[in-house]
């Protein structure tokens, strides 16, 4: 199985939104990624990053000025300029929101798209989308298979890939194990939150945040590498060892 990192895009923000205790007057430029994972029989995605339409004018093309009032987007490639996505079979999203799924209406609609089932249902919940600053424009319509998992789920029934439920940051957030290599995604957007639990000050429920953070430290400190959701000192565009 291979694994590489891809950069689809950076956002720039103040620190103490997205980690809880930094200085808002200190900016932040955080790393996008994606990840395509190739075995023998599958190309899969994980996660698409930001979409291009999206980055000159984020809060007038989403109509929502209050999530960009103090954020820049910069993307120097998409998703779809860095791979041939028509030689995916899966995409799985590990959340909504926009820097996750952005770049979705990119992928062939032919390709399914696997997501948890409480992700996919709070995405199409008024309040859920308030309170979780979902931007609906990404991800809603029609044309697309969607593959709705329940909890921890075997991906390709032979024990490669697991998904892992991990919510608290969304209500159905998942983790991806690929091996000895686990992507937390935004469990934690920086590595030591996993063990400071200094998350962002925003989340769906934080004990929950909390509680899969602790699920996913014990992985680390079982030996498994754990790689955090936009830590600028971690993320490197490039193979990954599963």
């Amino acid at each position: 199985m291979k694994v590489e990192m891809l950069d689809v895009g950076w956002f720039s923000a103040p620190a103490g939104i997205f980690r809880s205790g930094d200085e808002m007057e200190r900016t932040i430029r955080f790393p996008v990624p994606a990840y395509v994972v190739e075995t023998a029989s599958e190309r899969i995605l994980i996660d698409t990053g930001l979409n291009p339409a999206a980055i000159a004018d984020p809060a007038t093309y989403y109509e929502r000025p209050d999530i960009f009032a103090m954020s820049v987007l910069e993307q120097e490639q998409s998703v779809a300029e860095q791979l041939d996505v028509n030689t995916l079979t899966k995409v799985v999203l590990t959340h909504l929101h926009w820097d996750h799924v952005g770049g979705l209406h990119l992928i062939p609609t032919s390709v399914p798209v696997v997501i948890q089932r409480r992700e996919w249902a709070a995405g199409h919940d008024d309040a859920a989308v308030q309170r979780n600053f979902f931007l609906p424009r990404d991800y809603a319509g029609a044309g697309r298979e969607v593959v709705l998992i329940d909890g921890d789920c075997d991906l390709l029934a032979d024990g490669s890939i697991e998904l892992l439920l991990t919510p608290g940051h969304t209500p159905g957030h998942q983790s991806i194990r690929l091996g000895d290599l686990v992507l937390g995604v935004d469990v934690a957007h920086f590595a030591s939150g996993l063990d400071d639990h200094r998350f962002p000050v925003f989340a769906d429920d934080h004990e929950e945040q909390r509680r899969s953070a602790e699920r996913l430290r014990a992985m680390r400190d079982a030996g498994l590498t754990v790689i955090p959701g936009h830590d600028p000192e971690i993320l490197h565009p490039g193979p990954l060892t599963a």
